[in-house]
């Protein structure tokens, strides 16, 4: 039997989709494949950039860091020279503190302090009041260098008048053409050229530097130079204070002296003119006092009628003959104790006495003068009053002269009190007569105890009087160790102060406390 072949006929199509999803696989692998390192390529470059900038920033702040030591190290030299440089001046500050000559404040400034500054020149100078540069403190200049470069410096007003302005010029800071001219004329090529001011003004200048090869100046320099500078001009200022003082005081004791010789001379001379007062009042006096003697009483026995009878027109002219009398003898005594206890001729005889007991007998002889105007006396006496050393007859003279001035000058119906305080304190009884009386001027006050003097009042002119009663009292109270004073308002009333010392006292003190 015979076979018939017939073509199999397959169906591919499967297949090529599975090859086509197998290449497609394959081609997504390796796409994955190839994006994958893309993405890693990207992130490694990221990372590189990232690590080149990094090392930038660390090679920046590398150079930051040194730059910065560097500027550091700078400072902390410029530090420590200005902190050497301040100790320098410290010292020289100590050492000009006390001198009070100029030449020697300049002689501080020596060449191993100006070393310690850093300055191997220096050139201190002053100015006269015609303008003169004089050099004071030379270092590293011979003298006809300095001077010749001092008159040079004398000649540019525009360099002078800018220090006196305080500005301080430098190799550092100053304008090229200022600066060539210091440098030319010093030879100084790194300069600092500071001015010496005073209340007066410009008095000098400092110049400090270093000639060549030598490290330029500093700010730090400038401030410490100028700091030098204020110090120097300071002790000069003071020193010129002091020798103005020295003189002004050896004027002022020479014409003490003179004037002390001239008092002494007129003081023996008013001496001399005061005894020869007192010896021609004494004089006076006694030759006053005989016919004096004889006037009243042959007023007296006139008056009588013992020779004879007189008309009462003789009798009342008798009579003011009398009074007159009476008033010149009192004048006259007065005198003659007042020119006795000036030249210490009078003993004042002192003895141990209570005040009220004699102010009480004070009173009772007053009494008719103040009933007849009408015035009231009081007597205040602490009762812790001390007995005291005076002599009694003279101390009464003294309450009488005070009580009747202010019986004077006291209108009726007017108070007069006496007080009496022992300060303890003081060791003094102070006594007081006050009276409600018219007053005393202020210019009148300081003469009240004058011999002679008598206020300008209306009562004087009514009134006759000596005024010789508070200057004897004067006397009286100052011979007795004490002073009088006296205070006063017109028109309502004057007192009397004056004090008696506690000599000896004959009982205990009372406990001021």
């Amino acid at each position: 039997m015979n076979s018939i072949a017939y073509p199999i006929q397959m169906d591919l199509t499967p297949i090529f989709g599975i090859a086509c999803l197998v290449l497609l696989a394959g081609i997504g692998i390796v796409f994955y494949f190839f994006i994958g390192k893309s993405e890693e390529l990207r992130d490694l470059k990221s990372a590189y950039e990232k690590i080149m900038r990094s090392f930038h920033e660390l090679d920046e702040q590398a150079k930051l860091i040194v730059k910065t030591d560097l500027e550091l190290n700078k400072a902390q030299e410029e530090l420590d020279r200005r902190l050497k440089g301040l100790g320098t001046l410290q010292k020289l500050a100590r050492n000009m503190r006390t001198s009070l000559d100029e030449n020697e404040a300049f002689q501080r400034i020596s060449p191993e302090l100006m070393t310690e500054l850093g300055f191997s020149r220096t050139l201190a100078a002053i100015s006269t009041e015609h303008g003169i540069l004089l050099s004071k403190t030379v270092i590293s200049f011979n003298q006809k260098q300095a001077e010749d470069a001092l008159r040079e410096l004398e000649k540019k007003p525009d360099i002078l008048n800018v220090l006196k302005k305080g500005q301080i010029f430098s190799s550092l800071s100053s304008p090229h053409q200022i600066r060539t001219t210091i440098t030319n004329l010093f030879e100084t090529e790194h300069f600092i050229l500071a001015p010496l001011l005073t209340q007066k003004g410009l008095i000098g200048f400092i110049l400090t530097g270093n000639r060549y090869n030598a490290p330029a100046v500093t700010e730090g320099d400038e401030e410490l130079i100028g700091i030098l500078a204020s110090q120097l001009a300071q002790t000069i200022e003071n020193a010129q204070l002091f020798e103005q003082v020295y003189r002004s005081t050896q004027m002022l004791e020479t014409k003490v002296n003179e004037r002390t010789k001239e008092l002494s001379l007129a003081l023996k001379e008013v001496e001399t003119i005061s005894q020869k007062k007192s010896e021609f009042i004494s004089a006076v006096s006694h030759e006053l006092r005989t016919p004096l003697t004889s006037i009243k009483g042959y007023a007296s026995i006139l008056m009588t009628g013992k020779i004879g009878d007189i008309p009462e027109a003789v009798k009342e002219r008798l009579g003011k003959i009398n009074l007159h009398s009476d008033n010149l003898v009192k004048l006259i005594n007065d005198l003659l104790d007042i020119a006795r206890i000036e030249s210490g001729r009078v003993e004042m005889k002192t003895a141990l006495h209570s005040i009220k007991p004699m102010l009480n007998n004070i009173a009772d002889l007053l009494t008719p003068q103040l009933s007849t105007k009408d015035l009231i006396l009081r007597i205040q006496v602490q009762a812790d009053a001390p007995d005291i050393e005076f002599d009694t007859s003279q101390v009464e003279r003294v309450f009488i002269n005070l009580i009747s001035n202010a019986i004077k000058f006291t209108l009726p119906g007017g108070i007069i009190t006496l007080n009496a305080i022992p300060q303890w304190d003081k060791n003094i009884l102070l006594c007081e007569v006050a009276d409600t009386g018219i007053g005393i001027k202020k210019e009148d006050v300081a003469r009240v105890f004058d011999e002679f003097y008598r206020v300008d009042n209306q009562i004087n002119m009514t009134v006759k009087g000596t005024g010789l009663g508070l200057a004897l009292a004067k006397n009286i109270v100052e011979a007795h160790d004490g002073r009088i004073w006296v205070s006063s308002e017109l028109g309502v009333g004057t007192t009397f102060h004056f004090t008696l010392p506690f000599k000896h006292i004959n009982k205990e003190l009372p406990n001021p406390s």
